[in-house]
């Protein structure tokens, strides 16, 4: 009987400490699995990739600081800017103004890829295909610039096969390329830039996700609600500043440089509504007198395509005038006209909108960029001019017909942003009276 109540207790004690130790092995695995999970959630918010459109301190997963070390701060949310406009309307200027900040990724013109790719397709049967590319180049995917790649097939798309690559402070900088340094607010020789060692896509995607400003510059999308799903996007909320400038001057700026944009021109005319009857040309002769104007066809085309362009613009301002939800918050226009005759205040009144600092260094770079000794002969090239004569160089430049024209087209917009129509040839010619009053934004 002893003996039997010995085993009793032993089996007992047994139980009991088997339970103990169970106990003690749970406990001991909630102690380990709690802090393993808060590390994985830090350390997943800082790790970048470009679906979370990151800008964060770079961190190894084999780092144990992230584990066990101190909390890292999050950084603050990424800044998406998207320069609205249209061709010659001083926005290689006002780039220049983000591709010259060392806190900025900059990208020119990158829907020209679209264009080119699938011409000859209209102006606006490529809006879809425009926006999805700015979708996935806000994301840092920057494969996408492959997908429209005219190079032929197997060959693959480097830094220097992008357009604008030549004058990109990034690709011209280090570390993708020791000619620049991208702290060090200064044009870049496009010559100069050409001698970069070409890079892979995938190093140019690197950097982009370095930066926390990403602006992009572009003048092949022509209505602002094109965006509204990007803008909508809680991920991205993207910012727009829509950068207009008087009609007459863009026309003329288009006279200037038609044979360069003639292709483009006839992508615009051939996106006009067929259903929509058109005014003639208030110089019938134009077309067809080549000696009068200079130009001929072309010069027919580079006012033609104001028609397409005043007409989504004026579409955009209504918009802009009553906004929707989306757009709150999210736009500035800014007249090109008041950027080179006050640069200092607009350039600050850019930054503030999005959020970057003004150093003295890019005051500076304004500044001696609206102080140039005369209006440039080269179209395409972006140099110092003078102010007063890049405001009022339509003005000698375009005949009296060729301005009544381009009213026509534009007395929408142009009423929205005051610029103020002629009723004479002597008006145009007296560069002492202004033709510029407050806009209605």
């Amino acid at each position: 009987m002893k003996v039997f109540r010995r085993k009793a207790l032993v089996l007992c004690l047994g139980y009991v400490l088997l339970l103990l130790l169970t106990m003690l092995n749970l406990l001991d695995y909630k102690w380990h699995k709690g802090p393993q999970q808060c590390s994985e959630a830090s350390l997943a918010r800082r790790t970048p990739y470009p679906q979370q459109l990151p800008y964060y301190a770079s961190q190894s997963r084999s780092d144990t600081r992230a584990l066990y070390g101190p909390p890292v701060p999050l950084a603050r949310k990424r800044q998406l800017v998207y320069v609205f406009t249209t061709w010659r309307s001083g926005s290689s200027f006002f780039g220049e103004l983000f591709n010259q900040n060392p806190e900025v990724f900059f990208l020119y013109e990158p829907v020209w890829h679209v264009w080119q790719k699938l011409y000859p397709g209209d102006a606006v049967s490529l809006q879809g295909a425009a926006r999805d590319m700015l979708s996935s180049l806000y994301r840092c995917d920057l494969s996408v610039f492959q997908l429209y790649s005219t190079a032929g097939a197997g060959k693959n798309l480097t830094t220097l096969g992008i357009f604008g690559a030549a004058t990109n402070k990034v690709i011209c900088s280090a570390p993708l390329c020791s000619a620049y340094r991208k702290e060090v607010v200064g044009m870049v020789d496009d010559k100069v830039c050409k001698k970069c060692p070409p890079q892979q896509l995938s190093l140019f995607q690197e950097e982009c996700l370095k930066y926390h400003t990403l602006v992009i510059k572009g003048v092949r999308v022509f209505d602002l609600t094109v965006l509204a799903p990007l803008m909508q996007d809680p991920s991205l909320a993207l910012k727009v500043i829509h950068l207009v400038r008087d009609p007459r001057a863009v026309a003329s700026s288009r006279i200037k440089s038609r044979h360069g944009l003639i292709r483009e021109s006839l992508q615009v005319v051939r996106s006009r509504d067929p259903r929509i009857h058109r005014m003639p040309f208030l110089d019938a002769g134009h077309k067809l007198n080549s000696k009068k104007e200079g130009g001929g066809g072309s010069d027919y085309h580079a006012l033609g395509a104001m028609e397409v362009i005043c007409s989504s613009m004026a579409k955009t301002l209504q918009t802009a005038l009553h906004p929707p939800d989306w757009l709150k918050g999210n736009y500035m226009a800014v007249r090109y006209e008041d950027l080179v005759v006050d640069p200092i205040k607009t350039l600050r009144q850019v930054y503030g909108f999005v959020n970057l600092l003004v150093s003295p260094e890019m005051e500076k770079f304004a500044l001696n960029m609206t102080s140039g000794p005369g209006y440039s002969s080269k179209p395409f090239v972006v140099s110092a001019r003078n102010a007063s004569q890049a405001v009022n160089a339509w003005r000698t430049a375009l005949s009296f017909q060729q301005i009544k024209q381009v009213e026509e087209y534009c007395h929408q917009p142009m009423s929205v942003l005051g610029y103020e129509r002629v009723s004479s040839p002597e008006e145009v010619k007296d560069l002492s009276k202004t033709l510029l009053r407050k806009p209605r934004l």
